[in-house]
């Protein structure tokens, strides 16, 4: 930890006295929290829940106190995965980043006071007890740092996540279901296995529109998307293209499993119709091509699933 001064046995005593009292110490940190609504999420949990990893961590302190060991404080070391952890509990829990700051900042001050009664029965020199502040202000310090790092890692992969989604739908949108395509493909070059991508349109969507307004419409595809994606399995894809447009990609699959996918979602349309939960008249055109039996890429196989889906609206045309 650098330059540290060596502290006596009373000292390593202290850092035994944390340990033994870890649960203790947890539970005047969950008292101060619910103090005045300190930390407001901490009412409606259980007394264990309230506890969360606390008293680990006040063990883990007392061992620093009673042998410091280089690299458990350091941040990404042990201790600090224990907060991180702790730390994406509690927001699954619902406590916000203040919080979880808060619950820290008062562990501080509980152990503060815990040491502050015991350095008087050891009769630690002044040097001493500046360096124990140190080790447990700095240790503190660094836990709060990875809480906070732990909060916008998450929220960094929320937004990532979320830039790859269609708002209305949920499904991944364009530009990630093609980086999703051209990912399998290369992965079932490797393994050798096959996959079939399923390309729909919705028939008549701009009369839909049209007659029953824009709300009505983006009703109508978020039933069909929500359709579409308990047809599939989870390990296959399901994204929106554009407007009225989707596509499905079925992994591991043999060329007659899209004629066993549209059959399920025809039988799930009808369900929705005789519901009322879809027009009458509803109905979707669908194209599908099968790699590596119909097409050898990616583009090969987008091009061939949309020539067919297209295909399939004409006919209904006539």
């Amino acid at each position: 930890m650098g330059n540290t001064i060596d502290l006596p046995p009373a000292a390593q005593a202290l850092g035994s006295d944390l340990r033994a009292n870890g649960w203790e110490l947890a539970l005047q940190v969950v008292d101060e929290g619910l103090t005045d609504d300190v930390i407001p999420s901490l009412v409606r949990l259980g007394r264990v829940a309230q506890l969360g990893d606390m008293p680990t961590f006040i063990t883990e302190l007392g061992r620093e106190v009673e042998r410091p060991l280089p690299g458990r404080m350091r941040i990404g070391g042990p201790l600090a995965a224990i907060a991180r952890d702790h730390a994406r509990q509690r927001e699954a829990l619902g406590f916000a980043p203040r919080e979880v700051v808060t619950e820290f900042l008062l562990l501080r001050r509980v152990l503060w006071r815990f040491v502050a009664r015991r350095v008087v029965d050891l009769d630690l020199a002044s040097g001493q007890v500046i360096e124990i502040e140190r080790r447990l202000n700095d240790t503190i310090d660094r836990l709060v740092v990875e809480c906070v790092v732990a909060y916008f890692d998450r929220a960094t992969a929320e937004l990532a996540e979320q830039a790859r989604r269609d708002p209305l739908t949920g499904l991944l949108n364009h530009q990630a279901f093609s980086d999703v395509l051209a990912h399998e493909i290369e992965r079932a070059q490797r393994y050798d296995h096959g996959l079939t991508l399923v390309f729909i349109d919705l028939d008549r969507f701009k009369e839909i529109n049209d007659s029953v307004g824009h709300m009505e419409g983006d009703r109508v595809l978020h039933r069909v998307s929500s359709l579409a994606s308990t047809m599939l399995r989870g390990s296959d894809y399901a994204g929106r293209m554009g407007g009225d447009e989707f596509a499905m990609l079925l992994l591991e699959s043999d060329k007659h499993a899209s004629a066993r996918f549209l059959r399920r979602i025809h039988g799930g349309i009808g369900d929705l119709k005789r519901r009322g939960e879809l027009p009458a008249g509803f109905d979707l055109s669908a194209g599908t091509a099968h790699y590596p039996t119909e097409a050898a890429d990616a583009d090969s196989l987008l091009r061939l699933a949309d020539a067919r889906q297209y295909e399939s609206k004409r006919a209904k045309r006539g």
